[in-house]
Parts: C-alpha cells; sequence; structure tokens
C-alpha cells in the first residue's frame, strides 16, 4: 500500500509511513460488517421493556357474572385483555438480545472496516498531539485546521488531557488501539492515528 504523510499538530509533513497491505488494503466484505454491526448494536439494547399479562394483574380472582342467563358474554376475570385495565397479550418481557460473532469474523470485519477508510483517504496520521492542559478550544482548532468534523481518535495510550479536552466536542471520539471496533469506524467520518498507534494496530490484528 502507499505510504501516508505524517503530519504534526501543525498541518506540516514531517515524515512518511507505510501501512500493512494486510490492515489496509484487503478487500471489502460488507457482509461481514453488517454482521458485526449488528451483534454490536444488539449488545447495547438494554432489553428492560416489561408488560403485565392477565396473570400479572392484580385483581380478577372472581368471576364477574354467571356464566349463562344474562344475556351477556360469558367472562372468566376482568383482567381479560380485551377488557380495560386488563393484561397485555404477547407484550415485551426482559430479555437478552445479544449473540456472538465467530472471532475470525470480527477481526476480518474490522479489517475490511480499516480498509474502508484507507480506500476512501479518510484516515490521517499525526506524529502526536502535545497538549500540556485541558482546553477544548485548542484541541478544535487542530481539528478545523484539517478540516476534519466527524472524527475518531485512537490512540496508543491513555492520554487524560486529550481526552478531556475533546469531552464536549460530540462529533470527537477518542479511544485506545484495544477499543477500536468496526461500529465506530464506520460512525465517524474520519480517523485520526498517532503513529505509534498505527504499529500496535497492526500488532494486534496479526496477533
Amino acid at each position: 500500500m502507499p505510504g501516508l504523510n505524517v503530519y504534526d499538530i501543525e498541518k506540516n509533513k514531517v515524515s512518511e509511513i507505510e501501512l500493512s497491505d494486510s490492515i489496509f488494503g484487503v478487500e471489502i466484505h460488507e457482509a461481514l460488517i453488517y454482521e458485526v454491526v449488528k451483534m454490536q448494536m444488539a449488545a447495547r439494547r438494554l432489553g428492560t421493556s416489561s408488560t403485565k399479562g392477565r396473570s400479572d394483574v392484580r385483581g380478577g380472582g372472581r368471576k364477574p357474572w354467571r356464566q349463562k342467563g344474562t344475556g351477556r358474554a360469558r367472562v372468566g376475570t376482568i383482567r381479560s385483555p380485551i377488557w380495560r385495565g386488563g393484561g397485555v397479550t404477547f407484550g415485551p418481557k426482559p430479555r437478552d438480545y445479544s449473540f456472538r460473532v465467530p472471532k475470525k469474523m470480527r477481526k476480518a470485519a474490522l479489517i475490511s472496516a480499516l480498509s474502508m477508510k484507507a480506500k476512501e483517504d479518510r484516515i490521517l496520521i499525526l506524529r502526536d498531539f502535545p497538549m500540556e492542559e485541558i482546553k477544548t478550544k485548542k484541541f478544535k482548532e487542530v481539528i478545523d485546521r484539517f478540516g476534519l468534523k466527524s472524527v475518531l481518535f485512537v490512540l496508543d495510550k491513555s492520554n487524560p488531557v486529550l481526552e478531556k479536552s475533546s469531552r464536549n466536542l460530540k462529533e470527537i471520539k477518542i479511544m485506545r488501539t484495544e477499543g477500536v471496533n468496526v461500529y465506530d469506524l464506520l460512525k465517524y467520518d474520519s480517523l485520526v492515528l498517532l503513529e505509534p498507534a498505527v504499529k500496535m494496530l497492526e500488532g494486534a490484528m496479526f496477533s
């Protein structure tokens, strides 16, 4: 794969880096990406919706009126689903929506998503991002300098200053290499990698 330029936060080119074809240059498998994103979305569902059926609703222990001779339809309980205040028919109950996709499929989908970003030229490599104090304004200035809007930042290690500086920017998300996932790669338009994070990400894919 052709090399990408490495920039500092002033948008000056400082070097070039060669990305691995096995990670950033493979054929894109949209079906795999779909399955993994569906898995991630399902795992985020709370599954706490709950309704009461006819046996759960309070009251209704006595038959409202006798079976025959009244001229009305027969009724066994006032908590019948067709009565106001009765139970719910086939209502939702707490459940777990999550399911698992094989590890090899998850890794292949992640590689496909990274290759998609590279193919669309939506990857930016920064040498580093030096910030001595928490300043959202300064962080935003760097983002605007590169013309970025929706950005996923990937760091090689924890950086509380960067993380807190970007906290109030809803179109920015910062994570470490071990947290990179298909859903976030697709959600954000651009992928910004610190140079040390590139080798860590490639190493994780080959492990």
